[in-house]
Parts: structure tokens; C-alpha cells; sequence
């Protein structure tokens, strides 16, 4: 039986080897293979070493060419004589001297060398501005903006995100939100209409179904399309952008990020039909027609132990609680924590401190909008004691 184990035994090893050789050869055909598969190869070809033997030719090679000490490691198997003998050659044929005893640190700075020689890896290059789609959501911190300073970008057709990656047309109504603003005709509106690209519509046509991803492509691939957005927003400036777009839509206007402006807020509405009509909402909130004074700094909100807080300069908005016969009580202090009285508009209106408010959903609102207009109040001269 030892003849045929060992027959068995020779041919599992043959096939082995030539596994692995051909394994090899296919890495440094298709372009893959690094420096040390390569020595393997150049053992077997130059000396003829079968594959064990081979490796340890390409570990002593390794070693010469990266500046190592010689040191050749017993793996515990057999041949071990024939393995330090191939060792030692590749370790000479990498350029390593064991007589020479700076050898190790001539052979570090060849290393070293090579390495600052070596051709740069290409990394993907910086993205200049955010892409669209990574704006985030409106949000009430920012400073009030004149309507003729703000763009809006629509869709022909409003669709909201029911689950992650599925799209469906919904019921909102972009524009009737918007036209219920009093000043909003001075905003700036573009619609991505699937026919003609981006155009100026203050009321679009909505379509029944969402654009399809083909048509979205062909508006991607048309430069036209880009060219005309930036026609449009020629000669115009703008400080406050919103994206109320979703889906392809969203991608389309991605692919035509370059035309848009750069400028202090840029944001994008998301997700469901109720988020997409809150995000709206808060954006428009922003926007004022320029005729009356508004404070303009960034309001700072903070969760107190009864209630919520938000301050603007010297002004402090305070949800104090349950009003004394309904809705919800909301106080203006001033710097030194009393109720601001004496406060009055450009237009003489006189300011009140105490606010009620029926729907709870609207306190945070109504709380930036009262900041915003003591901010811009004239301090009566009769209320200054």
C-alpha cells in the first residue's frame, strides 16, 4: 500500500503546485499581481523551484527589496536546509549583502527611494459645493430673507417617500402653500417640467405620475438644460435656496448643482407628504417682504425644565405653559427676565408679551415670530421710566 499512498501523495502535490502556479500566472495576466507574487514566478522560472521553495525564494526577495533585515523564519515543515538555500538566493537577488554591515540601512533608504518615486494615488478629487440632495432640512435658526432674494425649486409633479426608494405622487400642493404667503410673488419659483427642462412657472401643471428615470437621464444628458437654469437665475441674487424636490427629480437637479448659487441657506424639503408641508412651512416662514423691521440674528433654542426657550439678542421667548382659560401662554422676557412691555413696531403697534396660542404644533412658530419682531422693536420713550 506505501507505493500507492505514496503515488496518491505526489499527485495531490503536483496538482497543488500547479494550482497555485496557475493561480499566479492568471493574477499577473488580468494586471493584479503585487511585487512578491511576481518573485515567486521568478524562482520557479530562474532557478526552477518548485513551489514551496518558490515562496521562500520570494520571501527572501521581499526582504532585500523592502529594506529588512535578513531573517528567515522555519516554518516547521520539512526541507527546511533547501528552503533557507532559496531564502538566501532571493534575499541576494533583491539586492540584499549579509557581509556588509550597513547593508540593512543603504537598503532602507533604496526603499524609502522608491517609494517617494512611485507614481501618486489618484484620489477622488474634493467636491466644491454640497450636492443637492445632501442640503439639509429648513430650519427656524436662520435670519429672516427679503422674498425677492429667495429661490424656490419645484417639480410638475409632488411626490413623497412612502418607504426607502419607493416614490408616489401626493396631494401637496406646493404652490397653493406658497401663494398663501403675502409677498411671495417676488420670490423667484423654477419648475423641472419633464418636457422643457427648468423653467420659470409661478403655477405648473401637475402630472399625475412622477418622471420616469429615462426622461430623467435625457434631461441629465442635455447641457441645454443646465444653461437655461442659469439664464434664468442670471442678474438675480439670491440668498436662501429651497429644493422641494424628490426622486429622479432630485437627481436632476444634482446633476445641475453648478448653475445654482452659492449662498447662506441652502436646504431641501424630504421624506412624507406631512414633513415635505412642515419643511415648506418653516422655509416660508423666513421670508418677508422687506417693509417691516425683523431682528436678523440666529435664534438659540433650548429645552428649559418648563418648557422650551428661545433667545434672539436681549430677548427671551418662553413657553410658559397652559394659558389661564385656553390654549397655550407663551411670554417675552427681557434681558433681566421681566415681560418686554413697551415695545412698538415701525409702525407704532405696540408689542405684546404675553401671547396665546390654541394649537400647541404652532408655539415654536409663533415663539420665532415674536423674537423676530421684538428684535425689530423701538423701545417707547414712555416706557423707559
Amino acid at each position: 500500500m506505501k507505493p500507492l499512498n505514496d503515488a496518491i501523495a505526489a499527485k495531490t502535490e503536483a496538482e497543488r503546485q500547479n494550482r497555485n502556479f496557475a493561480f499566479m500566472a492568471s493574477r499577473a495576466q488580468d494586471g493584479t499581481i503585487t511585487d512578491s507574487e511576481i518573485a515567486i514566478l521568478r524562482g520557479r522560472d530562474l532557478h526552477g523551484y518548485d513551489w514551496d521553495l518558490a515562496v521562500a525564494y520570494a520571501s527572501g526577495w521581499t526582504a532585500a527589496e523592502a529594506g529588512w533585515e535578513h531573517c528567515f523564519c522555519a516554518d516547521g515543515m520539512r526541507r527546511q536546509e533547501a528552503k533557507r538555500e532559496a531564502y538566501d538566493r532571493g534575499f541576494a537577488d533583491g539586492g540584499g549583502d549579509q557581509g556588509d554591515l550597513f547593508d540593512a540601512a543603504r537598503r532602507s533608504n533604496l526603499a524609502a527611494m522608491r517609494k517617494d518615486n512611485q507614481r501618486p494615488i489618484e484620489t477622488p478629487p474634493l467636491v466644491a459645493r454640497p450636492a443637492p440632495s445632501s442640503w439639509p432640512k429648513p430650519n427656524d435658526h436662520a435670519r429672516p430673507t427679503r422674498w425677492s432674494r429667495r429661490l424656490l425649486i419645484v417639480a410638475d409633479a409632488a411626490i413623497e417617500e412612502v418607504t426607502p426608494g419607493l416614490m408616489r405622487v401626493s396631494g401637496l400642493r406646493l404652490i397653493d402653500e406658497v401663494r398663501a404667503r403675502h409677498g411671495t410673488e417676488a420670490m423667484t419659483i423654477v419648475t423641472i417640467d419633464r418636457h422643457a427642462g427648468f423653467v420659470v412657472n409661478d403655477c405648473p401643471t401637475e402630472m399625475k405620475a412622477p418622471i420616469s428615470a429615462m426622461c430623467a437621464d435625457e434631461i441629465i444628458a442635455d447641457p441645454r438644460n443646465g444653461d437655461a437654469l442659469r439664464a434664468i437665475l442670471r442678474g438675480r441674487e439670491i440668498d436662501d435656496i429651497l429644493i422641494a424636490v424628490q426622486g429622479d427629480y432630485l437627481r436632476i437637479v444634482d446633476a445641475f448643482a453648478s448653475a445654482l448659487p452659492l449662498c447662506a441657506n441652502m436646504e431641501r424639503s424630504r421624506n412624507s407628504l406631512l414633513q415635505q408641508r412642515a419643511h415648506l412651512r418653516c422655509w416660508l416662514d423666513r421670508g418677508y417682504d422687506g417693509t417691516d423691521n425683523l431682528g436678523a440674528g440666529h435664534i438659540r433654542w433650548g429645552k428649559a425644565i418648563k418648557g422650551l426657550t428661545g433667545k434672539l439678542g436681549e430677548f427671551t421667548a418662553r413657553h410658559v405653559g397652559p394659558a389661564p382659560r385656553r390654549g397655550h401662554l407663551i411670554r417675552i422676557e427681557a434681558e433681566d427676565g421681566t415681560p418686554a412691555e413697551g415695545y412698538a413696531t415701525s409702525t407704532g403697534d405696540r408689542l405684546a408679551p404675553e401671547i396665546i396660542v390654541s394649537n400647541k404644533t404652532n408655539i415654536r412658530r409663533e415663539m420665532a415670530a415674536a423674537l423676530r419682531a421684538f428684535g425689530g422693536a423701538t423701545r417707547l420713550m414712555n416706557a423707559c421710566g
